[in-house]
């Protein structure tokens, strides 16, 4: 009886070490975002024409939706949008611009400040 029971204690024991051990692995540390200089990235987004869909400030157009400000794209998911996008948008591969200017524009659009509240804004108050 009591081997049964020192049996199931560590059964017990060695089941939560492994469910501890499979939950450590699986967080995994945020992925970093490579610094980026917002002003060389604002250049950048007007330079290569960014604005003419997405606004100057990234807040959509008519044929772009809006990129910049929150919440925003994860710098890797924005990367592979960039090289591989969808719609409209012309790929823009290593050779036509460098993942290090792809962080300066994620580093301008991600400092641009949130949009105002709608009833903040005099002219649109009744």
């Amino acid at each position: 009886m009591r081997q049964k029971m020192t049996r199931r204690i560590f059964s017990t024991v060695a089941g939560l070490v492994v469910i501890g051990m499979g939950s450590a692995t699986a967080q995994q540390p945020a992925p970093s975002v490579p610094a980026g200089n917002a002003k060389a990235g604002q250049a950048l987004f007007m330079k290569i024409g960014c604005y003419q869909c997405h606004g100057n400030e990234g807040q959509g157009g008519a044929a772009g939706p809006r990129i910049g400000r929150s919440p925003m794209l994860a710098f890797r998911n924005f990367v592979t949008y960039m090289r591989a996008p969808r719609g409209e948008m012309p790929p823009y591969s290593a050779k036509v611009i460098a993942e290090k200017d792809i962080a300066d524009i994620y580093a301008y659009l991600a400092s641009l400040p949130p949009a105002p509240a709608v009833d903040s804004i005099p002219l649109l108050k009744p």
